[in-house]
């Protein structure tokens, strides 16, 4: 990728809808609210809809929504699937943009 494509004057069509689908992801608030938890571990679905008093089924569908646009991955362990944070580019997106809002 040359400079002039990663200052996006030249944005192909499969990055443009991964970048459009991933700010996606993060404008839902229960979606934040997941990845936040993710961060500061991994977590089975069942401890996420715990934690957050949720039901499983909405944070499955949540998850499911974050998998497929890589900002979660998930190992299974038994009967049990845990879920954590995609890479650090993640991670850094989100804590730049909670840094960014409780900036005084």
């Amino acid at each position: 990728m040359t400079k002039d494509d990663q200052e996006g004057r030249f944005l192909d069509e499969e990055t443009l809808f991964i970048v459009t689908q991933t700010f996606k992801a993060l404008s839902d608030p229960t979606r934040v609210r997941i990845l936040h938890l993710l961060f500061q571990q991994e977590l089975s679905v069942n401890s996420i809809a715990e934690q957050l008093g949720l039901r499983q089924s909405t944070v499955s569908h949540q998850l499911r929504f974050l998998k497929n646009v890589r900002l979660v991955h998930f190992r299974r362990e038994g009967t049990s699937i845990f879920y954590s944070i995609e890479d650090e580019h993640v991670q850094g997106v989100l804590k730049q943009t909670i840094e960014h809002a409780t900036h005084a």
